[in-house]
């Protein structure tokens, strides 16, 4: 059986350019909107779960990788989406979480959670080895960055169960996750130089390695084609900028680029990505910003119809939560009291989304359920509170906002995915 992502850079160099939605969350309403749309449109969803969110040490949400597969084909089944082509990927697969290690032990804890992920038959994966652990350099040599992804390759292949036999996403060039924490007006776009270095390098170690055949699967890079957000501003994708980056894939058949951080872009510039070669477009931390502006309003759709203003009782649950564990966002937000507490609530990094499934937050969420349970929220109401609600629709309930919310983000780049399809700009 041929991996359906290999169509992807087969149709770029035949200049029919496609691309496919990386959905980057383990949230559940997140997944079930994707889901959803996917079987809408008879299209495979892409979902993605990232080496500190899942691993076999549990990551942040608690889950292996064989549990988030349990979790996600759950969502499938409860949402009557059991007959959508789910492709599973593991982002940036190494050993990013245990960097505070010496190198021999955090690669060694990589080889058990990529392991982990292959055996479990997630097919996309990203190997991300560029970082130095302890003692070494913050940034690795080409050569060693190649060596060490070469040999989690290895590994994945032999616990690989095969059919379809995975594809792998190579590149040094990995913006920080979920946002970028420095200022914005150094960007600098990937060369054409770096590109055929990082593709020569890994083809090189590959060979040392003896897995050949799984280079013929890597199907993509990942590259730094100028797009990036901060905590409230975006960087919009400017294709001119990037057109030698473009030109250098038609030296490099049968291979496109990975673009992370394409949150917040418009649609427009989302479909300029995909025309430029930029096929597969992840998108994580807007999926979350949009359920929580979500969340958000429904808290003050409660007190309404309550008869009272809003209260934001759920913000403050959030913040107590997010003070009293403040590992997932202290060293990410800076400025005066004022601005560190607006980033929590409200940076486009989104560092909320690790809290979510907190104790304290899974419950201050169902209160707010049970505060909204059986009741309809009248269209007017839910335009005033949530984000994109039109005065003409009909009431919704509360998880169907949620899902609404979160659904407006994938659309829009389920129809850029498609160019020859017209976009807004929005």
């Amino acid at each position: 059986m041929r991996h359906p992502l290999l169509a992807i850079p087969d149709a770029f160099h035949a200049g029919k350019p496609l691309g496919i939605t990386s959905v980057c969350s383990a949230h559940p309403v997140v997944i079930e909107a994707a889901l959803r749309i996917a079987k809408r449109l008879g299209r495979p969803a892409l979902i993605e779960a990232t080496c500190n969110q899942v691993n076999q040490d549990g990551g942040y949400t608690g889950m292996t990788p064989q549990d988030f597969r349990d979790f996600v084909e759950k969502i499938a089944q409860e949402a009557d989406c059991g007959g959508v082509e789910i492709i599973l990927g593991g982002d940036h697969l190494g050993p990013n979480p245990w960097k505070a290690l010496p190198a021999d032990e955090a690669m060694a804890k990589a080889d058990t959670m990529i392991a982990a992920f292959a055996a479990a038959g997630f097919t996309k994966l990203h190997l991300d080895t560029s970082m130095g652990c302890k003692g070494e350099p913050v940034a690795l040599a080409d050569e060693e960055t190649a060596a060490r992804a070469a040999r989690l390759a290895e590994i994945a292949e032999a616990h690989a169960p095969g059919n379809p036999a995975p594809v792998y996403i190579i590149g040094t060039e990995v913006p920080v996750p979920g946002g970028a924490t420095e200022a914005l007006d150094h960007l600098q776009i990937t060369t054409p130089d770096a590109v055929q270095t990082t593709y020569d390098v890994h083809r090189d170690a590959f060979a040392a390695r003896g897995v050949e055949d799984a280079f013929d699967r890597v199907i993509a890079l990942v590259v730094q084609p100028g797009v990036e957000f901060g905590h409230s501003d975006v960087v919009q994708f400017e294709p001119e900028k990037a057109r030698d980056l473009t030109a250098s894939l038609k030296t490099l058949p049968g291979l496109v680029f990975e673009a992370h951080s394409t949150d917040y872009q418009t649609e427009a510039n989302l479909s300029a990505l995909v025309e430029g070669g930029f096929s597969i477009l992840k998108v994580g931390p807007w999926l979350t910003f949009a359920l929580r502006e979500a969340l958000f309003g429904l808290d003050a759709v409660a007190d309404v119809l309550d008869q009272t203003p809003p209260k934001g009782r759920l913000m403050q649950a959030m913040e107590a939560v997010m003070q009293a564990a403040p590992a997932n966002w202290a060293k990410y937000y800076e400025g005066t009291e004022q601005e560190q507490w607006l980033q929590r609530h409200f940076s486009l990094s989104d560092r909320i989304r690790y809290y979510w499934p907190e104790k304290d937050a899974r419950a201050a969420v169902d209160d707010l359920f049970n505060r909204l349970n059986g009741r309809e929220i009248p269209a007017p109401v839910a335009s005033q509170y949530i984000p994109g609600a039109s005065t003409g629709d009909a009431p919704c309930g509360a998880h169907d906002a949620l899902l609404e919310a979160v659904s407006r983000v994938v659309e829009k780049y389920e129809r850029a995915i498609r160019p020859s399809e017209p976009t807004d700009n929005g």
